[in-house]
């Protein structure tokens, strides 16, 4: 039986945190057995704000090498450089004349960035949810895996989809897959270190609001020495006055593997001096393994290349026959 598919993809604006890997990455890992999965690395949306461009290609690489380090599979998965299939943005240019102007003017992550940026903010900004919604709709997924915070994204996607499909298409006869969403329950939405009621973010200035994947052991210690905490003896989830506390909880109910009713009964007594630590060895035994495994991908000559080479000739196939479809359904004139 014809496995279904999925897509999803990560900006390369730096290295990956605990927020991309229990978020997004290790649910891949734990599905690419059941789906058909096309991951990607999102470097046209890197450049949606300020970058360097002496680092872009290294940090594209970085997080493709991490996506093998955390388990994903190539011989099961589809991995390659969003950049690198042009389809991208010629079908995103094409959704570009579809799309409404006001649904991009109410999402909320660009009104948060434009506030950042002021005078200084792009078009670029404002119109990467239709770049996404052309990344989703190019591979025809039947689900998407995100967060709660990108579900307006996908709604977006699957109205833009529905627009092509009523002015284009028939019922009968839809031009582009409307895909679903697929949530996780647990670990979807990882927050700061610094501020339990903000999201773990590459874009956050300090280093202490995250535990990068690739993280020395060392710098995991530190950072969760100095993580933000609070006055009050003894451990729970959920208490809305206590975000940091929920948030460390949290990891550490999902690097451990444990319940939620297993952790809050082993902390509802202790002390941070005491979860601390508890928390740090925790977190190192997760991570140090991909750590280890990233070393080794990356000293194998060749193999992440043969990697990203497999991973767009593949994509580029179905993508093009999309991109095909569209530009037919638009009345385009066929290349001769």
């Amino acid at each position: 039986m014809t496995k279904q598919r999925i897509l999803s993809g990560i900006q390369t604006t730096g290295d990956l945190h605990l927020g991309n890997y229990l978020g997004a990455i290790r649910n891949w890992v734990e599905i690419q057995e059941q789906y058909d999965s096309y991951l990607f690395m999102a470097d046209l949306h890197a450049i949606t704000v300020p970058h360097d461009p002496k680092v872009l290609a290294s940090t594209t690489r970085r997080v493709a090498a991490t996506y093998l380090a955390c388990g994903i599979n190539p011989k099961q998965a589809t991995i390659f450089i969003q950049s690198h299939i042009s389809a991208h943005a010629e079908l995103a240019w094409i959704l570009n004349c579809i799309t409404p102007l006001n649904w991009l003017e109410r999402m909320i992550q660009f009104k948060e960035k434009a506030l950042k940026q002021g005078e200084d903010v792009s078009v670029g900004l404002l119109d990467y949810p239709v770049l996404q919604a052309a990344d989703i709709l190019l591979y025809e997924p039947d689900h998407v895996p995100v967060g709660e915070d990108q579900r307006q994204h996908l709604e977006l996607t699957r109205d833009i989809a529905q627009r092509v499909n009523y002015k284009f298409g028939t019922e009968t006869q839809p031009i582009l897959k409307v895909p679903n969403p697929l949530i996780r329950k647990e670990g979807a939405r990882v927050m700061s270190l610094a501020d339990g009621t903000r999201k773990m973010s590459k874009s956050d200035p300090s280093e202490l609001s995250r535990i990068s994947i690739l993280d020395t052991n060392d710098a995991i210690a530190t950072k969760i020495k100095k993580c933000k905490t609070d006055p009050t003896r003894g451990l729970e989830f959920g208490n809305p006055d206590r975000p940091e506390c929920n948030n460390l909880l949290t990891l550490y109910m999902l690097l451990s593997g444990q319940t939620q009713a297993t952790v809050a009964a082993e902390c509802a007594e202790i002390g941070w001096g005491q979860f601390k630590p508890l928390l740090t060895e925790t977190t190192i035994a997760a991570i140090a393994p991909i750590r280890d495994r990233y070393d080794e991908i990356l000293a194998e000559p060749g193999y992440l290349d043969t990697v990203l080479r497999e991973g767009r000739e593949k994509a580029e196939t179905l993508a093009n026959a999309t991109l095909s479809k569209v530009k037919n359904a638009l009345g385009f004139a066929p290349m001769i």
